[in-house]
C-alpha cells in the first residue's frame, strides 16, 4: 500500500485503467488523517473505489485538470483544510506571506475562492461529469452567506461553481452514499435523498417536512431577512431534529439542504483512523522541504470530533455539529505505538484532543436519541442541569498513553474548556493536567473580560475564568509546579466598543504581562458572530448589537490590548480620549500611558525600556558573546 496516484504514471503502476473519482484539492497532497483530502479518499478506497489526487492544479491551464482523463463516477473538489480566503488574507485583508499547506510554505499555489475556480475549470473540460464539492469552504458556503472579503451577501456556492452537489460537514457518510448511488447507475440529478448534502432543483413539490428560508433577493434587500434565515439554519444543525431547508433563487430554481448526516459511532471513527495512511507528504515535495502544516499534527492524536461549547465565532456547529464523537482507547493507543516507531519521533505526543480536548462524550444522554436542544446551549450562559461533566475517561486515556515505552510526555494543546473543568465536581483532571500535561504554560481562551461581550461570544462570565485561575494556581502549588496560564483575547468582536476594550486593557495591566497573541475578530462564513457583524443584530434574539467595523476603531481596540508597545501609543491615547478615560493617561501606577512624549507607556520611561525583559536578555547575550571572544570561547 502506498500513496494514492497523483500522475498517470503512478496510476498505471497501480494497475488502474480508469479512476472512479478524481479529487481536486487546494492543498498539497498529505496522506495523513488530519487532512480531509486523505480521509475522504481513503474512505472511498476502503469501500472499493479508485481515487486519484490532483493537488494544487494550475487554475490558469485547463490541461492541469485533465491529467487523469474523465473519471468514471465524478470529480470531488475541496479548497483543502482551510478556507482559501482565510488562507490568503489576514483580518485586515492583507495578503499573507506563507501558506503552511503548500510545498515549503510557498504562497500563491491556489486561487482565491478555490472551490468555485476549480469547479468551473472542470466544467470547461467535462460538461456533464458529476462534480461534488466538500471541505470547509464549500460546507460553510452551502447556502446564502455573508462574504467578508467582498462585503456582500453571496449566493450558495452551488450556483457560482456549476457543481451538482455539496457534501457538507465531515462527509464520510455522505460521500460513500453518493458514490454508491452513482455506481448503481443513478443520475446525479436524481440523488436528492442523502443526509449531509445540498443540491439544486427546479421544483420542490415532492419534498416533505421542509422549511422555506427567506429568498435570496429579499435577504440582499434587507439584512434582517438574512438574520432570520441564519437563525433557522442555526436551529437545524442536528441530524435528529433538523428539517430540510429550501432557499429560493427565483428563475434559477431552489437550493435544498438535507438534514445533516448522523454522527459517527466510535467503531466508525476507529475504522476511519485505522486506514492505511502514509502519515506524511507525497515524496514529490521532498525537494521543497515538505509541507509545513504537518509538523504540528504529525505526532498528535485526534480523539474526538464535534463540540457543544457553542462559541459564537466558531463554525463548528455548522460543520462538525454539537454532538461529540470519540475514538476508543485501543484505537488511540495503537496509533500512538505506530507514531512512536517513526524515526523522527522524539518521545513527545504534541496533543490528544480535537475541537475541545477534554470533551470525550456527548454533553447529555438525551442527545443520542432526541438530538441537541435547538433553543439553548450546554455550557452557556451556565452549564445545563443535564450536562455530564466527567473527565474520568479522558484521564484514563492520558494515563494509558503515558505508559507507552517510547513516550516521554503527552501534551494537551488543542485547548480545554475551563468552564467545563469547573463544572466537574472532581479535581482529578485538573491535577493530572497540571502534573503531567503542561510545559510551563497552559493556553486558555477567556477571549474577553466584559460580560456584555462574553455573552455575545457565547462564553461564560469573567468570574468563571477568575475562579478557574484560582484553582489552577492552587493546584500548581499543591503539585510543586511553577506554571502559568497564558490567556488568548479577541478584539473587535460584535458588542465590543471602546469602553469594553479599555476594560480589557485594564485587566491586562493588572495581569502584569502583555499577551503575545491577539486575534482581531475575523468574520468567516456561517458563524453566529459573522451574522451579527453583517446585520447589526443578534439573530437569535433580533436585538441590536454594536459592531466595531471601522478599521481605525479596530486598530485602536487591538492597540489597547498591547498598549505597552510604543508603536501603539497614539492609537491608545486616541482610544482613551474617545472613551472618556483620560484618567488612564498619567504617571500613576494604574495609568496605561504617560502624557506628552510619544511612545511612553506607563512603567516604560522611553522606547528603549519597552519589553524590558527581552532587552535584558539581549544584553546578556551580547555580554556572553563578548566574554567568549575575550576568553577564546571558554
Amino acid at each position: 500500500m502506498g500513496f494514492l496516484p497523483t500522475t498517470m504514471e503512478e496510476m498505471e503502476q497501480a494497475g488502474i485503467e480508469q479512476l472512479d473519482f478524481v479529487y481536486v484539492t487546494g492543498d498539497a497532497y498529505v496522506d495523513h488523517s488530519s487532512f480531509g483530502t486523505a480521509i475522504i479518499s481513503r474512505v472511498l478506497e476502503a469501500n472499493g473505489y479508485r481515487v486519484g489526487i490532483i493537488a494544487q492544479p494550475d487554475w490558469r491551464k485547463e490541461e492541469s485538470i485533465r491529467i487523469f482523463g474523465e473519471p468514471r463516477l465524478g470529480f470531488l473538489v475541496s479548497s483543502g483544510n482551510m478556507d482559501s480566503m482565510v488562507n490568503h488574507y489576514t483580518v485586515s485583508k492583507k495578503h499573507r506571506s506563507t501558506d503552511a499547506y503548500s510545498p515549503g510554505g510557498r504562497m500563491g499555489l491556489r486561487p482565491d475562492r478555490a472551490v468555485t475556480v476549480y469547479s468551473n475549470l472542470i466544467r470547461r473540460s467535462y460538461k456533464h461529469t458529476p462534480v461534488i464539492l466538500g471541505g470547509i469552504e464549500a460546507s460553510l458556503r452551502r447556502l446564502a452567506h455573508y462574504d467578508y472579503w467582498s462585503d456582500s451577501l453571496k449566493r450558495s456556492l452551488l450556483l457560482d461553481s456549476g457543481a451538482n452537489m455539496i457534501s457538507y460537514g465531515m462527509g464520510e457518510h455522505s460521500i460513500v452514499e453518493i458514490a454508491d448511488a452513482l455506481n448503481s447507475g443513478l443520475d446525479i440529478k436524481d440523488i436528492t435523498f442523502i443526509p449531509g448534502t445540498v443540491y439544486r432543483t427546479r421544483e420542490i413539490d415532492s419534498l416533505q417536512d421542509f422549511v422555506i428560508l427567506p429568498n435570496y433577493e429579499s435577504m440582499r434587500a434587507d439584512k434582517l431577512e438574512y438574520a432570520k434565515s441564519f437563525r433557522i439554519q442555526y436551529q437545524n444543525t442536528d441530524s435528529i431534529t433538523a428539517k430540510t431547508l429550501v432557499e429560493d433563487y427565483g428563475n434559477q430554481g431552489y437550493v435544498v439542504q438535507n438534514p445533516p448526516a448522523r454522527p459517527l459511532t466510535t467503531q466508525e471513527m476507529d475504522d476511519i483512523y485505522s486506514l492505511p495512511y502514509m502519515r506524511t507528504w507525497h515524496p514529490v515535495y521532498n525537494k521543497d522541504g515538505g509541507i509545513p502544516a504537518i509538523l504540528e499534527v504529525r505526532f498528535s492524536l485526534t480523539s474526538n470530533r464535534g463540540c457543544f461549547g457553542g462559541c459564537s465565532f466558531c463554525a463548528l456547529t455548522f460543520h462538525q455539529g454539537r454532538v461529540v464523537q470519540t475514538r476508543s482507547h485501543p484505537s488511540l493507543v495503537q496509533e500512538a505505538y505506530q507514531m512512536a516507531e517513526d524515526p523522527a519521533f522524539k518521545g513527545y505526543i504534541h496533543d490528544v484532543g480535537g475541537p475541545t480536548a477534554d470533551f470525550r462524550e456527548p454533553s447529555c444522554k438525551k442527545q443520542l436519541d432526541k438530538g441537541v436542544c435547538s433553543n439553548r446551549q450546554c455550557l452557556y450562559p451556565t452549564p445545563c442541569k443535564n450536562l455530564k461533566a466527567d473527565h474520568r475517561d479522558y484521564i484514563k486515556l492520558l494515563q494509558e498513553l503515558r505508559k507507552i515505552p517510547k513516550v516521554k510526555k503527552v501534551f494537551i494543546r488543542s485547548g480545554i474548556r475551563f468552564d467545563y473543568v469547573m463544572a466537574d465536581s472532581s479535581e482529578d483532571f485538573l491535577k493530572e493536567l497540571v502534573q503531567y500535561h503542561i510545559s510551563g504554560q497552559l493556553r486558555v481562551a477567556p477571549e474577553h473580560v466584559s460580560n456584555r461581550v462574553l455573552s455575545l461570544m457565547g462564553k461564560p462570565g469573567h468570574e468563571v475564568y477568575q475562579s478557574f485561575l484560582k484553582k489552577y494556581n492552587q493546584m500548581n502549588v499543591k503539585t510543586g509546579k511553577k506554571q502559568y496560564a497564558l490567556p488568548y483575547f479577541m478584539s473587535s468582536h460584535p458588542g465590543c466598543g471602546l469602553t469594553e476594550a479599555v476594560e480589557l486593557a485594564e485587566y491586562i495591566r493588572d495581569m502584569g504581562f502583555t499577551p503575545e497573541q491577539v486575534q482581531d475578530f475575523y468574520p468567516t462564513p456561517s458563524t453566529l458572530s459573522t451574522c451579527m457583524f453583517y446585520t447589526g443584530v443578534n439573530p437569535l434574539t433580533m436585538e441590536k448589537v454594536y459592531v466595531p467595523a471601522n478599521p481605525h476603531e479596530k486598530a485602536m481596540q487591538r492597540a489597547l490590548i498591547q498598549y505597552k508597545n510604543p508603536a501603539n501609543y497614539e492609537l491608545v491615547k486616541e482610544a482613551l480620549v474617545k472613551a472618556g478615560r483620560e484618567d488612564l493617561i498619567g504617571f500613576e501606577r494604574r495609568c496605561l500611558i504617560r502624557p506628552g512624549k510619544k511612545g511612553q507607556a506607563q512603567g516604560f520611561p522611553d522606547k528603549k525600556s519597552y519589553n524590558h525583559r527581552n532587552v535584558v536578555v539581549k544584553k546578556k547575550k551580547v555580554i556572553r558573546n563578548v566574554h567568549r571572544k575575550k576568553t577564546g570561547g571558554i
